[in-house]
């Protein structure tokens, strides 16, 4: 046996970033998809290290061990093993990075520094910097400023040093690398050879002209960034209201407090010091040494230089069997619900719902809980329409969602102008659910249509994350849904929900009865099991249940993307539980809950994973899936990815993500299969048509 029952959250968090590492490092990954996985596996550290690290730093600063909120690890010694992981982690990408970089040369694409610009490269650049980036920088002299400016943790910075004549005294600077310009300047060239070079070297080569009014022997530039802590303080000034509380709350983020700096090893140490002294960072906070370029997230927007050979190739959404695009969709989900599976298949479906309801002079009212938001939202363009068409449109936003604050108060404020009614949610309770139902007026009687997601009613992250929704005009499902916008309205009063499952109030109970009834079947000897897929499962007590139901005889199977604190595999604890995560081209987002219950099998979506702030301290909804054709497709859905043998890796208290055993098995790819089990399912339906 184990000394503990659990894996701790953090730690299994960097085992899936270290998952998406593995991805750079797959030969198999075509090339410039390499570069993107980096980029993400960066902008996942540097969101860890505002978010978890930095609550963890907090408890550690407050002298609280917090082993029993950590699953029996100090607050202390878990700052200093995240540490030690993520300098490991750093030193592998920057590894990784070398390895693919000299791939590129074989493709002929150059990452260069300012040390190897030709002399046509050097004319293109001297016109770039004079017409493009000298304008956008900004630098600051530090020795004799009476405050040191505040560095923020969303850019990156060179740190320059500056040694004068006659006198060797020393200056600082600091130069800011800007957001507004691409960091990657694609170069021109005469030959088949493709040339990128980074801003931050652009800015290395213009030293001189920038510097230009000193009379100095040497300057040296090196990158630093920061990264502070993203708890939001809420205001408690009851006269104000939410938005301008999260308004101010987003803006004091920029003074939070450090919790990471990261610099270039090769900064001499005079120069780390006095950074370090001015931003008054101390041994506690998480000092890791990297490599010449930080912000490696930018690695995302690489450009793709017109080499489509070395991306992944697109597959095209795919139109759901039955349901047009180009016809009413409420007459056609009047009589059948439909499934939608993104990116599989096309979001549009979703953005054709919400516009149909805003023409239709049957609709009278439109009710949608928003989350995450695209940048130009066709969902707020259609939601603002339907308010023009007058249609009574309420909307919970939901302006708590973490680094969408500032987005979101925008796009409320642009609702309210229009005149849509605004919901903000209840205090103390983020809404996380994913719904929506319209009101149509049919035959003098008010019928109601809507959808029910895993994931959030944005256009571009549809494009990449996995996520299902249901579209359905199920009244008592829909009912359940009017409820819950009462309860937005009236949260004192507790509501009874005949089909879906909600947070907070019944999601946890009613998980322990339906796992509770598989203990029945098998102790009865009834065929038995329990397949769950989510992004995250970390709240101890329904581990707990799951181990119970191990120790009964319930087969259970585990597709988890993310954090997974439940040790599968172990006798007289898990030994019935399997527990495997799937990384690849597509971000596993759907949550998807099956029930074997002797035969009678239960299907749910939800919008909620198996974490206390799920189950407990947020606003989600869980749904029965009725309809037996979309009840196969989700079994179907997770069975795909439960016969993954290429990108699917084992969860296991070694956090070591060995990939699973493939044996003699041919390759599956799951999402490839999947998306190929869509497009038979068109295939068929026109065989038949």
């Amino acid at each position: 046996m184990l000394e503990h029952k659990y894996i701790d959250r953090e730690k299994s968090w960097l085992a899936f970033n270290a998952r998406v590492l593995q991805e750079a490092a797959d030969d198999s990954v075509p090339l410039l998809d390499r570069l993107r996985f980096l980029g993400i596996f960066s902008n996942n550290l540097d969101e860890f290290f505002r978010v978890r690290f930095a609550a963890i730093r907090r408890l550690s600063l407050s002298g609280i061990s917090g082993e029993k909120y950590l699953g029996g690890i100090s607050a202390q010694q878990l700052v200093k093993d995240i540490t030690e992981i993520v300098i490991q982690q750093q030193s592998e990408s920057l590894r990784i990075l070398n390895i693919i970089e000299t791939k590129l040369e074989t493709e002929n694409i150059f990452i260069i520094n300012e040390s190897q610009i030709s002399r046509e490269q050097e004319n293109f650049l001297k016109d770039f910097f004079i017409q493009k980036l000298s304008p956008e920088l900004v630098t600051i002299i530090l020795n004799d400023l009476a405050e040191f400016p505040l560095l923020k943790d969303t850019l990156g910075y060179l740190a320059v040093k500056l040694v004068m004549n006659h006198t060797s005294e020393v200056r600082y600077a600091v130069i800011e690398i800007p957001k507004t310009i691409n960091r990657f300047v694609v170069l021109p060239s005469n030959t088949e050879k493709q040339y990128v070079i980074l801003l931050d070297d652009v800015i290395r080569h213009n030293l001189k002209s920038i510097f230009n009014i000193f009379d100095y022997q040497s300057v040296s530039a090196h990158m630093i960034k920061i990264t502070r802590d993203a708890q939001l303080d809420i205001d408690s000034d009851l006269s104000k209201s939410m938005i301008e509380k999260i308004s101010t709350s987003v803006k004091d983020r920029r003074i939070g407090e450090p919790v990471r700096f990261i610099y270039d090893q090769l900064i001499e140490k005079d120069t780390l010091q006095f950074f370090l002294d001015k931003m008054k960072i101390v041994t506690t906070d998480s000092i890791i040494p990297g490599g010449r370029y930080h912000n490696r997230r930018d690695y995302m927007n690489f450009p793709n230089l017109g080499r489509f050979d070395l991306l992944y190739q697109t597959n095209e959404p795919l139109p759901i069997p039955g349901l047009s695009l180009e016809g009413s969709i409420l007459e056609k989900i009047s009589t059948k619900d439909y499934l939608l599976n993104a990116p599989y298949q096309s979001f549009s479906y979703l953005t054709k719902f919400l516009r149909e309801a805003a023409l239709d002079p049957k609709v009278t009212s439109i009710k949608i809980t928003l989350y995450r938001l695209a940048k130009n939202s066709q969902i707020i363009s259609s939601l603002i329409n339907a308010a023009k068409n007058g249609k009574k449109v309420t909307v919970q936003i939901e302006l708590q969602a973490r680094f969408d604050e500032a987005s979101n108060i925008s796009y409320a404020e642009q609702m309210k102008t229009e005149g849509i009614e605004l919901i903000f949610g209840i205090k103390g309770l983020k809404v996380h659910s994913k719904i929506c139902v319209i009101e149509r007026t049919e035959n003098d009687k008010i019928k109601r249509y809507g959808f029910i997601s895993t994931g959030n009613f944005n256009e571009s992250t549809a494009k990449v994350y996995t996520d299902v929704t249901l579209f359905t005009s199920h009244q008592q499902i829909l009912k359940d849904i009017t409820k819950i916008f009462e309860f937005f309205d009236i949260n004192y009063r507790v509501h009874r929900y005949k089909h879906l499952i909600v947070s907070p109030h019944y999601t946890r109970t009613r998980f322990y009865k339906l796992i509770d009834r598989e203990i029945l079947h098998a102790s009865a000897g009834r065929k038995t099991h329990i397949k769950l897929k989510m992004n995250s499962l970390s709240d101890f007590k329904m581990i707990d249940k799951l181990y119970e139901a191990s120790n009964a005889g319930v087969k259970i199977q585990l597709e988890i993307r993310g954090i997974c604190s439940l040790i599968p595999g172990i006798p007289g604890m898990s030994e019935n539980i399997e527990a495997i995560s799937i990384v690849d081209n597509y971000l596993e987002h759907s949550r998807i809950y099956i029930f074997g219950n002797a035969g009678q099998t239960e299907v749910y979506i939800s919008s909620a994973d198996f974490m206390t702030r799920n189950l407990d301290g947020r606003v989600e909804v869980t749904c029965p899936i009725y309809d037996q054709e979309i009840k196969n497709e989700l079994i179907d859905n997770f069975d795909l990815g439960w016969k993954g043998n290429v990108k699917a890796r084992y969860h296991s208290y070694k956090l070591d993500n060995k990939y699973r055993v493939r044996n003699h098995n041919p390759v599956f790819r799951a999402q490839l299969e999947t998306y190929k089990y869509y497009r038979n399912k068109i295939d068929v339906l026109e065989e038949i048509v």
